[in-house]
């Protein structure tokens, strides 16, 4: 196979790897569209022929882990797939609510954000680990340094080891909902009520209690709907996000009412 990924003994365009698989939709009366994000290919986008079936439903869930192989006569053209499951995430979390709505979220934002046939490497090795601790302790904060990871990798990181107005690195508090800018206590004066939360979750610690885990989950929220999704021609974030945000906030609540 050469570098644009010819067969040596045929025209046609083929490629072989390990993948998450992100959306699945049906196509004809028996095949079915994969999204799958791949290391090197990054998401791509292939035909399934006969994926509609009973015998393909319980392979084809998004957050499979699947072989792939990809083969088309031309390289612009959608291509077909042949798949073998890996591992299937949803049944071993289908108990676990949070877990559930977690690769609910991961699958729908890869596939909302990446652009088609882009490889991102690094986030792909931490959207495969992401995925394979599902349901693990303190997975809600593993979650929320992968949608940091996510944002940086799409050009919108945000800097947080400084002040943006002071410089200084002590009492960090605030994050500036324009820039993604830490911004200290004394700094925001007037403008706090202004300004995001910077609770400590999103510089790596560990999240004290759901309220704090709720709060980082606003401020990356912001940064994926003002920023990111205008980007990307002002789509709205992929519901199942909400679902999970919705979950974290009620868990933070219901915590709340306990220690009352």
């Amino acid at each position: 196979m050469d570098k644009a990924g010819r067969r040596a003994d045929s025209p046609a365009m083929e490629w072989r790897e390990d993948g998450i698989l992100l959306a699945v939709r049906r196509h004809g009366e028996t095949a079915a569209i994969l999204e799958v994000f791949t290391e090197g290919q990054g998401r791509h986008v292939g035909v399934v022929p006969g994926g509609a079936s009973r015998r393909m439903a319980p392979i084809l869930q998004p957050g499979a882990q699947l072989d792939v192989t990809w083969r088309a006569r031309l390289s612009e053209h959608i291509g077909s797939f042949r798949v073998e499951s890996r591992a299937s995430r949803a049944a071993d979390v289908m108990d676990d609510r949070l877990a559930l709505a977690g690769l609910g979220a991961v699958c729908a934002l890869l596939s909302f954000c990446l652009p088609e046939r882009a490889p991102y490497p690094a986030l792909y090795a931490r959207s495969l680990a992401l995925l394979d601790g599902l349901g693990a302790d303190r997975w809600g904060d593993a979650y929320l340094g992968w949608e940091l990871a996510l944002l940086a990798e799409m050009g919108f990181g945000l800097s947080l080891d400084a002040c943006a107005v002071t410089e200084k690195t002590n009492e960090l508090t605030y994050v500036s909902p324009r820039t993604g800018r830490a911004v200290s206590r004394q700094a925001a004066g007037d403008w706090a009520d202004r300004l995001l939360p910077l609770p400590s979750c999103l510089t790596g610690m560990p999240s004290q209690s759901p309220a704090e885990l709720s709060a980082g989950l606003r401020t990356t929220g912001h940064f994926l709907s003002e920023h990111l999704a205008p980007s990307l021609g002002d789509r709205p974030l992929p519901a199942a996000r909400q679902r999970l945000v919705d979950l974290i906030a009620r868990r933070a609540q219901a915590a709340s009412g306990d220690s009352g």
